[in-house]
């Protein structure tokens, strides 16, 4: 049977989300607060990399091999990556990238539980692995955004920040594109405008336990989907693209 032509694009937002998220975290590595945490951010760094090597693999396999695994990841421009804006933005401090995680994660363990019931094996296999790793993200995320919001008033003051300014950022997780509701008749995509409320209620309990203000939805942002990024998008694909397009066909 043919797969549907929403089907690669589906997989290739998938594996932009990881790749983005796990280039970022991994500018963490020999910066963390102490070595116990930069040992543990670069792990998490890692999950994320390797599944995004699981996603690549499976859309060129579904191109039929007309683009390699390295292509896919390192030879496109912006507006050819499919990863929504919160995974691109800066990591900035601790707080920041913490506060984000704890958004990001929160998403991931219920979307990842419900893709894995895919109907495209291949999918649910690879949604089904990453679920067990976003189950130890999020315990640690919380851990981190409690530790924070609970800690001195510049910790506190740290914190709230990043809430208050990844906030708007938070909605596109749940927007649905063409390619998402072509699929989900078949049963190969989530709804995921469905778990917002979800999400809002699990986010608002976390920051009250954590003793944070949760933020007014004022604003809000997207695009990434569509390949319309933050500037900040050009300057890491300039960092993570540079080996493959300085020496094309660099293999190890």
């Amino acid at each position: 049977m043919t797969p549907s032509p929403a089907l690669p694009e589906f997989v290739l937002a998938l594996g932009d989300d990881s790749l983005v998220l796990g280039q970022r975290l991994s500018e963490w590595c020999g910066k963390a607060p102490f070595l116990e945490e930069d040992i543990a951010i670069a792990n998490v760094a890692l999950d994320y990399l390797g599944r995004a090597e699981k996603f690549y693999r499976y859309v060129s396999e579904l191109e039929g091999g007309r683009r390699g695994v390295d292509e896919i990841a390192f030879l496109r421009d912006s507006r050819a990556y499919r990863n929504l804006l919160i995974f691109e933005l800066p990591v900035g401090d601790f707080a920041r990238t913490m506060a984000r995680q704890l958004m990001v994660d929160a998403f991931h363990l219920p979307y990842l539980k419900r893709l894995s019931r895919s109907t495209d094996a291949r999918i649910g296999a690879i949604a089904a692995e990453a679920a067990k790793e976003s189950r130890y993200h999020l315990k640690r995320s919380r851990e981190w955004v409690l530790r924070l919001g609970g800690g001195t008033g510049e910790s506190h003051g740290r914190v709230q920040r990043a809430f208050d300014a990844l906030w708007g950022y938070g909605p596109e997780m749940f927007e649905i594109n063409g390619h998402e509701k072509a699929l989900l008749e078949t049963g190969v995509s989530v709804d995921r405008s469905a778990m917002k409320a979800k999400w809002q209620a699990s986010m608002t309990n976390l920051l009250v336990d954590a003793g944070l203000k949760v933020p007014k939805q004022e604003w809000s942002i997207a695009g990434g989907r569509d390949g319309v990024h933050t500037e900040h998008h050009g300057y890491l694909l300039a960092e993570m693209q540079y080996m493959q397009r300085a020496y094309p066909g660099l293999a190890w």
